[in-house]
């Protein structure tokens, strides 16, 4: 085995592994953000706002299933990462093996949940109306991919924790691309409308995790689906459901929002609404992708690192990406607001839509560059395997502060009221972030002393 790559956490210098790691991510998820821009520009054109509005629906319930395989990939990363960080191999090699067990069968179960409930479930997510025939019709084959988005996506944080940023980065990229080059074919060559824009995500999803399973059965990786790793071991069963129920909460809490938002829109501005918001999550996906991008990029570093007990560059890392992440974010913030115009006009040319987008954009993104601090805050404490606080942060922006805005300040301000809960949730769960920060940072040092005066570590 090759342990160069992921003992470099440890020596090498602090921003050329963060560039390392999360360029590769940034541009995986710059490439997934321009496949869902480009998505929606085809569904808008040649489907309309229905299609659009249809799409609006299911997203945030096909990834609330996926995202199974995307808490058990952080959960058990983050043991991996430290387990290697302490030399423990074995327990990396085990925690894979119950990661492989646990993605395949949840996968599968909550899909199987998702057909026979597809009505109940798209009418609670705001399918209704005109909306409610093309969601169905969308979410029926997007369905049959999301085991296969699952697994790409667990397989994503392992590898990226075995120190692997490009190849983690094509897991992302290659659904992206496989999308973009069959929409055109299936939405507009073959006519197949919103039934082709379904088909070629779900044929994006078998793509990557076709290429993750390569990865590990013939790539460089380290892990191994070998006999003795693939069974279940309860008490990494516990630590990874801990870790990783801090991300399915985040994203459950997401998909709660959503059913809260898409009501909310569809009771405030009808069919309208959800297109207007349709617009404005694909352009957040963007904005946010260096944050995003950065925030896994940091993850194994600092895992490794506070494994082997290295607090200062646990601390200088966490400085350099809170500082780098803002300033990125802050840049690409100022063109979506000075061009908020010609953007909106590349997804729809019905004039009503964008009329009514362009402000709500605008105050949707008001505080947008703050939203590193809460992200990177939550990833640090689940890096570490701080499961609570982890916890309590990923869920401050979406579930203690924008879901009761959402319900409270349309009362009093309408549609409008929906657009501005945006920016107060995200100033609110910064400063929620920094509380915790700098406590633990306190925590930390005293701990530090204590070491130092009973002469622990010497």
């Amino acid at each position: 085995m090759n342990n160069k790559k992921r003992d470099a956490f440890g020596t090498e210098s602090l921003g050329t592994l963060l560039r390392q790691q999360a360029i590769p991510a940034s541009a995986g998820i710059l490439v997934m953000s321009i496949y869902g821009i480009v998505d929606t520009i085809f569904v808008g054109l040649w489907v309309g706002s229905l299609g659009i509005a249809a799409i609006t629906v299911v997203l945030p319930i096909t990834f609330l299933i996926a995202s199974i395989g995307m808490a058990i990939g952080v959960g058990g990363a983050s043991i991996i990462s430290r387990a290697f960080g302490k030399g423990e191999d074995e327990k990396a090699f085990r925690t894979f093996g119950n990661q492989v067990g646990l993605t395949l069968c949840l996968g599968i179960l909550f899909v199987l949940i998702g057909f026979l409930f597809i009505d109940q479930i798209l009418a609670l997510f705001g399918g209704r109306g005109n909306v409610q025939e093309p969601a169905r019709e969308y979410f029926r084959i997007i369905l049959l991919g999301v085991p296969f988005l699952a697994w790409a996506m667990m397989s994503n944080n392992v590898i990226r924790a075995e120190g692997f940023p490009r190849m983690a980065m094509y897991t992302i990229m290659i659904p992206a691309v496989v999308n973009i080059a069959l929409d055109p074919i299936f939405i507009v060559w073959l006519d197949m409308g919103l039934a082709g824009a379904a088909w070629a995500t779900t044929i994006s999803y078998i793509s990557s995790a076709a290429f993750a399973t390569w990865f590990f059965m013939r790539g460089n990786s380290q892990m191994t689906l070998s006999r003795q790793y693939l069974k279940t071991d309860i008490a990494i069963i516990r630590e990874t459901a801990a870790l990783g129920s801090v991300t399915f909460a985040r994203q459950g809490t997401i998909s709660v929002l959503s059913i809260v938002l898409n009501n909310s829109l569809f009771y405030y501005g009808g069919e309208l609404g959800l297109s207007i918001y349709g617009i404005i999550g694909r352009l957040m996906m963007f904005a946010n992708f260096p944050v995003l991008g950065i925030t896994q990029g940091f993850v194994p570093i600092l895992g490794y690192n506070y494994g082997a007990r290295l607090m200062d560059r646990v601390s200088k890392l966490i400085r350099l990406s809170m500082t780098s992440a803002t300033l990125i974010a802050l840049g690409i913030f100022s063109l979506i607001m000075i061009f908020t115009p010609q953007i909106v006009s590349i997804f729809t040319n019905e004039g009503e839509l964008i009329r009514e987008t362009i402000p709500a954009l605008r105050i949707a993104f008001l505080a947008t560059p703050l939203i590193a601090i809460n992200l990177l805050g939550s990833a640090y404490f689940q890096a570490i395997g701080r499961a609570q606080p982890a916890l309590i942060l990923s869920l401050s922006k979406q579930g203690f502060l924008l879901i009761p805005l959402i319900f409270l300040l349309p009362l009093a301000f309408g549609i409008n009221g929906i657009w501005f809960s945006f920016p107060i949730a995200d100033i609110g769960a910064a400063l929620i972030t920094i509380l915790f920060l700098r406590y633990d940072k306190k925590r930390n040092n005293e701990m530090m002393k204590h070491h130092a005066d009973t002469g622990v570590n010497k």
